[in-house]
């Protein structure tokens, strides 16, 4: 599996590269945003791992230069490792649906696995949300009123499907049944007014793409 990795601080850019080719990833790293373009149109990687803000101006080179390239190459599974949680830049990210995303935070990865197994879950067409982020994103549109009428129980089911988890994982995790998981999502749907998927991860990124409208 072919991975463009970037990030301009040396020390992790190396550390990561030397993380994921040791779990068996072809690794092309750079560190800056042109050069991240032309890796993702020239090596036609199946996943990107990008930090938002990359030289020459630390601003989002990173995340313009990923969404440019999935303009030329529809579907480009794109995994956002950043410092902080971006609001505008996660809505950017998930604007339109079209392809797979995560955004984890670089300083809430706390082990090899959790890493390795999102890129992995991203380029398999999977969604990996930290959760900060997702709050983040429910806050606003709480904001709006587009949550409002959702349980806390609800709300729990939302953010875990967001996170890409499967209902049976979401009952694990809430210590509920999965027919209780399976009528807390067909409300969830009614509420927001989106037509429930059988795919979990086409799901995760309707329920997403509607949230951050």
């Amino acid at each position: 599996m072919r991975v463009v990795l970037a990030e301009d601080l040396f020390l992790l850019r190396d550390g990561l590269n030397r993380t994921l080719r040791e779990h068996g990833f072809d690794v092309v790293a750079v560190d800056n945003g042109p050069a991240l373009l032309r890796a993702l149109l020239d090596e036609r990687p199946d996943v990107a791992v990008v930090d938002i803000r990359l030289p020459p101006t630390f601003t989002d080179e990173g995340l313009q230069a990923a969404l440019q390239a999935r303009r030329q190459r529809p579907g480009l599974p794109i995994l956002v490792l950043s410092q902080y949680v971006e609001q505008l830049y996660a809505n950017e990210l998930l604007a339109g649906g079209d392809g797979a995303v995560g955004y984890l935070l670089k300083d809430r990865v706390t082990n090899t696995e959790q890493f390795v197994d999102a890129v992995r879950r991203v380029a398999a067409g999977g969604t990996v949300m930290d959760p900060h982020v997702i709050v983040k994103l429910l806050s606003r549109s709480e904001a709006r009123g587009t949550i409002s009428s959702l349980t806390p129980r609800e709300r729990d089911v939302l953010e875990l499907m967001a996170e890409g988890r499967s209902n049976a994982a979401i009952a694990s995790t809430l210590h509920v049944s999965e027919s209780a998981v399976a009528k807390h999502t067909a409300s969830i749907f009614a509420k927001l007014r989106i037509a429930p998927s059988d795919d979990a991860n086409r799901r995760v990124l309707a329920v997403l793409a509607y949230l951050k409208r």
